[in-house]
C-alpha cells in the first residue's frame, strides 16, 4: 500500500463538477493499493497517518501529529500509485490491486481513521476526479507499506 501524503491547508475533490469531499487544515492522501494488500496493511496505514508528526508545533519543528494539530484527512484513491515505472515510457499497472478489492480496502482505511476519531473527507472510488490543494510548506511524504508475505 502506498501513500502520497501533503500536509494541506485546504483541498478538495470534485466529480463532475460536484465538490464531493473537502478539509481546511489537514491531511491530503492519495492512497494506492497493490497485490497482495489486505486488512494488515490497511491497519498500519492507518497507524502511520494517524501518528505521523508532519505538523508544527509552536517552535516551528514538526512534532505534532494530526490529533494535535487538529486536522482532517481528505483521502483520494489513486491506483497509478502502483505503477512500475522501472522500464520503458509506459507504466505498467499489473501490480495494481484489482478495483474491487481496491474499493474495499480503501474504504477500510477510511474507516479506521474515522473509528479513531478523525474527520475523513474522500472522493469518488474509480471517478475522473479533480483535486485542488494549497500544500502547507510545502510538505510531501511518501509512505510504503510492503505487503505482509504469508508465513510457511
Amino acid at each position: 500500500m502506498r501513500a502520497v501524503v501533503q500536509r494541506v491547508s485546504w483541498a478538495q475533490v470534485e466529480v463532475e463538477q460536484e465538490t464531493v469531499g473537502r478539509i481546511e487544515d489537514g491531511l491530503l492522501v492519495y492512497l494506492g493499493c497493490v497485490a497482495g494488500d489486505t486488512e494488515v496493511e490497511g491497519d498500519k496505514m492507518v497507524q502511520r497517518l494517524s501518528k505521523l508528526r508532519i505538523f508544527e508545533d509552536a517552535e516551528g519543528k514538526t512534532n505534532l501529529d494530526i490529533a494535535k494539530a487538529q486536522g482532517a484527512f481528505l483521502i483520494v484513491s489513486q491506483f497509478t500509485l502502483a505503477a512500475d515505472t522501472a522500464g520503458g515510457n509506459r507504466p505498467s499497472l499489473s501490480g495494481a490491486l484489482n478495483a474491487p478489492s481496491a474499493a474495499i480496502l480503501v474504504g477500510y482505511v477510511q474507516d479506521g481513521l474515522r473509528n479513531l476519531g478523525f474527520s475523513v473527507e474522500s472522493g469518488r472510488f474509480g471517478a475522473t476526479m479533480r483535486v485542488s490543494s494549497l500544500n502547507r510548506g510545502p510538505a510531501t511524504y511518501l509512505l510504503d507499506i510492503s505487503p505482509t508475505k504469508p508465513t510457511e
